[in-house]
């Protein structure tokens, strides 16, 4: 067990509700106090040095201690540290960034709707889908359709659209009119000798059938995360998205794209859906939007979605929809000089250039006995662990494999994310080769102390 029976950790124990921890775990062992970070290094309250694997939570995308970011909300502070977006009013910031939102889309939209988090922007999304057929005269078209192991946000919405059954225990969820499709996993529930190609078919013919029994005049949208982050780093099968879409185009139902995570650069593309071919009608951003420096996200709408908004606000009076921080000047001005850097380090460039090493050091694993299958795309990756690499059989559940190894990462100054049996890693953009090989090699170590462990 790793010491912290420290006054922070004792103090943070008393006060705090973690989320996504073990709450018996903090209560017992403490968390792990993180006091300062430079490049992809954060340090703990002791001066111990991690590798940020995961970049905080798939987020911190210029890494720790970018003073340009700094500077920028300073400046902001001092001219206008708030103003909001309510009853007609605005602010240039707001108004520049949804500009460049806007030129940087993969596909022409119209309108940006500014939020604080992956989870209110896909929150935001819903609401707008069910505005939208309201507007259209369609009452009963409004089931939404996620899928198995997709990560959309916690609020009761969101948690609802998310496909992880821990979400949904005992929060009474999910709500009502959320479906879910099969999860696009290929190593996991492709039939025996079904190729990648055969696997999308049988989904999309699954995801036919799934709305012809609901009633297509009852389904709206479907939401997707172009590479799923949360559910393990799941890579679409090839040509799955083209067969999805054909299904949806039949049926007339909304795509959602949820770049939250994919989204500035983390695929290869500055998008997901240009990785993987998606035409959305409405776009979620958030994480690498401000490289987390501070809250923000959008939901980023077509033009007929536009056009229906502006139907409904016509008929009721208002567009009664919105946060307080919605387009907060600090957070917009963090995420424009966010945007501004990309473009100028050509961090997309760089990206290109140091992903064939990292999904190189990342495909190593495959040999290892404990590795049932290594998959990633760009500078995001996932190692699932099997008990049996021949059957694929997993670990128990109780063994809670995923979670020792991370532990033992801890001590080889590694984080990563335990996603049930897979390990995830994303780390910051500006990570270089031989930080990569450094992190692999870390992640190596870890391994085989998990693995000695176990004997």
């Amino acid at each position: 067990m790793i010491e912290r029976a420290n006054s922070a950790a004792k103090r943070d124990a008393a006060v705090q509700l973690h989320p996504y921890s073990s709450l018996r775990k903090i209560e017992t062992d403490g968390a792990l106090v993180i006091t300062e970070g430079r490049g992809i290094y954060i340090r703990d309250e002791h001066g111990k040095e991690y590798i940020e694997g995961l970049a905080g939570l798939w987020c911190t995308s210029l890494g720790f201690g970018e003073e340009r970011l700094v500077q920028a909300a300073a400046d902001q502070m001092r001219r206008l540290p708030f103003y909001h977006l309510f009853a007609g009013k605005t602010h240039d910031v707001a108004i520049d960034l949804a500009e460049r939102l806007l030129a940087l889309m993969p596909v022409k939209m119209s309108k940006v709707f500014f939020n604080n988090s992956g989870s209110e922007a896909n929150d935001t999304a819903i609401k707008l889908v069910w505005y939208y057929q309201n507007a259209k005269g369609r009452p009963r078209k409004k089931k939404i359709i996620s899928r198995m192991k997709g990560y959309h946000g916690v609020t009761i919405a969101t948690a609802s659209l998310t496909g992880l059954p821990n979400n949904h225990r005992d929060f009474d969820l999910p709500i009502a009119n959320i479906r879910h499709a099969d999860c696009p996993h290929h190593y996991r529930f492709a039939k025996p000798g079904e190729s990648e190609e055969d696997f999308a078919t049988r989904l999309a013919e699954s995801l036919d059938a799934m709305i012809q029994r609901e009633d297509p005049e009852t389904v709206a949208a479907f939401i997707a995360e172009p590479v799923m982050g949360a559910g393990g780093v799941i890579v679409p099968p090839r040509t799955y998205f083209e067969k999805i879409q054909a299904v949806l185009k039949k049926h007339d139902v909304l795509l959602i794209a949820d770049e939250v995570i994919c989204g500035f650069g983390r695929t290869g593309n500055m998008f997901g859906t240009e990785t993987y071919g998606l035409k959305p009608d409405i776009i979620t951003v958030a994480k690498a939007l401000s490289s987390a420096y501070l809250p923000i996200s959008a939901t980023v709408i077509s033009e007929d979605i536009y056009q229906a908004c502006l139907q409904e606000s016509d008929k009721i009076g208002v567009f009664a929809h919105g946060y307080t921080y919605s387009g907060h000047p600090v957070s917009a001005a963090v995420a424009l000089e966010t945007l501004k850097i990309y473009e100028e380090r050509d961090i997309l460039g760089h990206v290109r250039k140091v992903a064939p090493r990292f999904q190189e050091k990342l495909r190593s694993f495959a040999s290892h006995p404990m590795v049932g299958e290594v998959r990633g795309v760009g500078l995001i990756g996932g190692i699932e662990l099997v008990s049996d690499k021949a059957t694929k059989v997993p670990f128990p559940a109780s063994s809670g494999i995923g979670m020792k190894l991370s532990e033992h990462a801890l001590k080889h100054g590694l984080i990563v994310r335990p996603l049930a049996d897979t390990i995830g890693l994303c780390p910051p953009l500006i990570i270089t080769e031989a930080e990569i090989d450094e992190m692999f090699a870390r992640l190596s170590r870890s391994l085989e102390d998990t693995v000695a462990g176990m004997r």
